[in-house]
């Protein structure tokens, strides 16, 4: 019974873990997909901070990136950026291959 309990325990440890690598990597591609439209706003360097705080922030409300979109689709359009909803997917979806790049090879 110990060697069923034992590896029980293991898949627990393995999917907390890699639960963890998940959110970490979708916190990062939603920071460096604010920061992006920071840029693009032309924003200084500490309001891009604030602004991709409170963007990722937005992101613990919903699983999905459906709170994120609500809340830059406003600035997106108070700024003037021309910016689709699919091209704001799509962005999100280049954003998280790249922070899965680099938060996986932080761990090696």
């Amino acid at each position: 019974m110990s060697n069923m309990n034992d590896r029980e325990k293991a898949l627990e440890n393995k999917y907390a873990l890699d639960q963890e690598v998940m959110f970490r990597i979708e916190a990062r591609a939603v920071k460096l997909f604010a920061l992006s439209l920071a840029e693009l706003a032309s924003m200084n360097e500490e309001d891009a901070k604030v602004f991709a705080g409170s963007v990722v922030s937005s992101n613990l409300d919903e699983p999905g990136f459906s709170d994120v979109k609500r809340v830059v689709l406003p600035f997106i359009t108070e700024k003037g950026l021309d910016m689709s909803d699919h091209m704001i997917d799509t962005q999100l979806e280049k954003f998280m291959e790249i922070a899965k790049d680099q938060i996986l090879s932080e761990k090696k």
